[in-house]
């Protein structure tokens, strides 16, 4: 089977997944079911990702036209939710999943209570009733098991200054430094798509990963779904560089009590434990201002928005006005105190 959709066994039409109940659900009957009890039809699976070249809706038989990166889409002619399955089998299938918990409806609220808030964003934005189009989107992840064995050598001094009679004395003791440290670090996130932009990604995190569960296909029906463009080898560098900051901080805690420090010789060896492939929910918002088509993208389970919103050139000239007023009257003030005027 490569097209999976999901068909009411009451009424027979098409179920989709309930992010408020986190069933499988059919909008016309209000039949539930259980996924952890839904058989999954592409466990039974085991193509490999290039063996179809057309999709047929198994609703109404029309062509679905998808994208090579889409996985799970609606059918463009009667709207039922499809999984095309050869794109999550094989090596392309996800082990984990965290399923969608925020309806698309509370998702838009929250949405337009971020494009409110913006205090440097025009008003007419502010009023956020521009919203162009709204999409759930289960974007691929890697998340990395990352061991790293460190080795760091240098030289530090310890300086200490006292009094002796008349005299100031300033003793310097002089140290070889060495530190091995074991620095393991889970669930470092990279995302695998090409076409969504990965520092807007990063901005989305942090995701909770407690909510992982093992993917089963039902959770994507009724949204969309990319597959991963990138295997976790070639984004391995990312997940190193993410991890970079992190392994800096340790070092420098570990020289901590000395004057000064210099290092001399820096040994990092990053070795990959694991890597789980997972979807991880995302809902991207196409916003109309100005004849211009602005993308924001929203934390799923977090409702956190990232993005670039249009600026208001009138109240960023406001807020440096005020910003400089309120520097001058400071400035004022002290030079009243210390017995003089600044103007």
């Amino acid at each position: 089977m490569n097209v999976i959709d999901y068909k009411c066994p009451s009424c027979g039409s098409g179920m989709v997944f309930d992010s408020d109940t986190g069933t499988l659900t059919c909008r016309s009957c209000g039949r539930q079911d259980n996924i952890e009890q839904t058989s999954d039809p592409l466990g039974q699976r085991t193509a490999s990702a290039n063996e179809v070249h057309e999709y047929h809706c198994t609703s109404c038989g029309a062509v679905i036209v998808a994208e090579a990166e889409t996985a799970a889409t609606t059918c463009s002619f009667c709207g039922s939710a499809v999984v095309l399955g050869d794109r999550l089998s094989g090596k392309l299938a996800p082990g984990l999943v965290i399923p969608f918990s925020i309806s698309k409806e509370k998702a838009t609220q929250a949405f337009k209570k971020w494009c409110r808030n913006g205090l440097l964003t025009p008003n007419k934005f502010m009023e956020a009733n521009r919203i162009k189009g709204v999409t759930g989107v289960y974007v691929p992840f890697w998340l990395y098991e990352l061991h790293n064995k460190v080795d760091v050598q240098g030289h530090a001094t310890k300086v200490r200054t006292y009094t002796r009679g008349d005299y100031r004395y300033t003793e310097t003791d002089h140290y070889d430094i060495y530190r091995r440290l074991q620095l393991d670090y889970v669930g470092v996130p990279v995302d695998a798509s090409e076409r969504l932009n990965d520092q807007l990604m990063d901005r989305l995190e942090p995701f909770p990963y407690n909510q992982l569960k093992s993917f089963k296909t039902p959770y994507l029906a009724g949204y969309v779904a990319e597959k991963y463009s990138y295997t976790d080898e070639e984004l391995l560098p990312r997940a190193k560089n993410k991890i970079r900051d992190y392994i800096e901080e340790s070092i420098s805690a570990s020289v901590k009590g000395y004057t000064s420090t210099h290092l001399t010789n820096k040994q990092i060896d990053t070795r990959v434990k694991n890597t789980d492939y997972c979807l991880i929910p995302v809902w991207l918002f196409q916003y109309n201002f100005n004849r211009k088509i602005y993308t924001f993208a929203m934390n799923g389970p977090t409702c956190k928005v990232v993005g670039k919103p249009p600026l208001s050139k009138v109240k960023i000239s406001a807020w440096f006005a005020g910003v400089f007023g309120v520097t001058l009257l400071a400035l004022e003030l002290i030079s009243w105190s210390m017995g003089g005027g600044f103007l």
